[in-house]
Order: structure tokens, then C-alpha cells, then sequence
């Protein structure tokens, strides 16, 4: 099966046991809704063959078991779906403030992104904390959720040579994107704050802070704020 494209969708085998399926190819509200939308009917009347989903901002990611299904069959089974996903109301998300501390130890790389940007530090905080976020989909590690979008004055190039280690918490830009590294791992991102909430807990029933469709505020908190929160 070749690349294809039905009803604006366009179908592109990933493996043998794999098709991506493409809801345009820029980052947009309208793109995020149509992905929302056909997890919410895939997950709630499941193909048979069907082994995992995984989202991301314009795309979906489909793995299948061949020897139930082949690109054809899974594109034909996938169109009835399609036609459903302009009626399909999706639950709203949440709305969530994530406090931060911006700068200093919890933010080693914020005077090189405010020079960057021709900003001080201070503009900065206040431009990057001046947003509501969306949830587009979560990856990368458990609990990493892709925020979008960074207003188009504070897009920001990926550090030149990612860190070995990231310390959890740690609150990042990249491109027209902000996320939070909720593990100590590599990263490529310049870290402009780090926030006192631990975005992913196996222990809890919903072990990801976040979700996709929520809706993110940064609140700024000063450090020792952030030492209380750590202690409580």
C-alpha cells in the first residue's frame, strides 16, 4: 500500500504492521481536535487487530497485528470512523496551573534565552507565564506532555548539545513548544524553570499529571515557595 489521502486523511505506512495517519501537517487547534476525536471513537469501540495508538500533534500512530489486518483493510475500517469524527463531543479538559520557579538553579538556561530574544529575564517569565496551554499528546518519557503553543516571540532553537541529565521538574522551550521533564533524563531543551510538582506518579490513579485536551498555566513562585511545596 502506497501513501494515500481520503477525506483530507492522508494514510502512510510506517512498517509492515504499522500506518500513520495525518491530519494535515502544521500544528493546529483544528488538526489536535480531529486527533482527540478519533481516539476517543477508537478507544471506546476498539478494532479488532488493533494493538496500540500514539498520538502526536497532527498524527496518529496506528500498530496492528498482520496477521489480522493489513493497510488496506485497517484504511477501509478507519473511514467509517472518519465520517463519525465531526459528531463526536469530546469531554472538555482540565484546567491546571503548574507553579514554577523561574531562573537561578531552576532555570540555568533563562538569561540565554531572554539575550536570545533581545528580552530581560523578567519579560520573559512574563510572556512565557501569559499563556494557556494545550496538551497536544504526551511522549518522549511517561508524563511528558507537549504544550503548545509558545507565543512566536519566545520560539527558541533546542540546545546545541543536549544534557546528559535533566533534572525532574525541570520546565523547557523548544521551537513554539514548553514541556516538563518529569524524570531526571538526557534533554535538548533550554530550561528556563523548574516546578515542585511531580507530573508522572505510578502510584496514583491517574499516574500522568497532565493529559491530552487540558488546558496549562504557568504560575511564576519564588524559591522558597517552592521549598514549602516540596516539603508539603
Amino acid at each position: 500500500m502506497r501513501t494515500s489521502t481520503t477525506g483530507g486523511v492522508r494514510f502512510q505506512p510506517a512498517s509492515d504492521q504499522s500506518l500513520l495517519l495525518y491530519f494535515g501537517e502544521q500544528i493546529t487547534l483544528l488538526a489536535h481536535q480531529r486527533v482527540r476525536r478519533l481516539l476517543y471513537l477508537l478507544e471506546r469501540e476498539p478494532i479488532a487487530g488493533i494493538r496500540n495508538l500514539n498520538p502526536a500533534y497532527c498524527s496518529i500512530l496506528i500498530s496492528f497485528d498482520a496477521l489480522k489486518l493489513d493497510h488496506g483493510e485497517l484504511q477501509a475500517i478507519l473511514l467509517g470512523y472518519f465520517e463519525r469524527l465531526d459528531a463526536v463531543n469530546l469531554p472538555e479538559g482540565r484546567e491546571l496551573q503548574v507553579p514554577t520557579c523561574y531562573g537561578g538553579e531552576f532555570g540555568p538556561d533563562l538569561n540565554e534565552v531572554a539575550a536570545f530574544h533581545g528580552m530581560t529575564p523578567a519579560q520573559v517569565i512574563e510572556l512565557h507565564a501569559s499563556v494557556t496551554y494545550i496538551v497536544y499528546f504526551l511522549g518522549f518519557v511517561p508524563g511528558f506532555a507537549y504544550l503548545g503553543e509558545l507565543p512566536e516571540t519566545l520560539a527558541t532553537p533546542r540546545l546545541d548539545s543536549p544534557r546528559r541529565s535533566t533534572a525532574p521538574g525541570s520546565v523547557g522551550v523548544a521551537g513554539k513548544q514548553t514541556g516538563v521533564y518529569p524524570f531526571a533524563t538526557p534533554g535538548g531543551w533550554p530550561i528556563i524553570g523548574r516546578t515542585p510538582i511531580s507530573m508522572f506518579r505510578p502510584d496514583r490513579t491517574a499516574m500522568s499529571f497532565l493529559s491530552m485536551g487540558d488546558r496549562v498555566r504557568f504560575t511564576p513562585i519564588s524559591a522558597a515557595r517552592f521549598a514549602e511545596w516540596e516539603k508539603a
